[in-house]
């Protein structure tokens, strides 16, 4: 998966997250984030790999997530390693 695919899916996850207030809350808790600091690094590589790591510890959610999107978890799971340099 290239790098530009890899950020799609996990800027798409992001826009899942903020329209869901408790998964975005859920999400903002565990990172040690704000809204703010979340529009700050929305753009870092490193960030939205965490994004998208999220979405993968919740078996609901990455289903949610791939149904609202039409998407594979194969994709999310591949994001997930090429944001991380895997």
């Amino acid at each position: 998966m290239t790098l530009e695919a890899a950020e799609t899916i996990a800027l798409k996850a992001l826009a899942y997250l903020a329209n869901r207030a408790d998964a975005l809350e859920r999400f903002l808790t565990l990172s040690g984030m704000d809204t703010a600091g979340l529009r700050e690094r929305a753009g870092e590589a490193g960030f939205l790999a965490g994004v998208v790591e999220f979405v993968l510890m919740d078996e609901t959610l990455l289903v949610a997530f791939c149904e609202d999107e039409a998407l594979d978890a194969k994709s999310v799971h591949l994001a997930s390693a090429t944001l991380s340099g895997a």
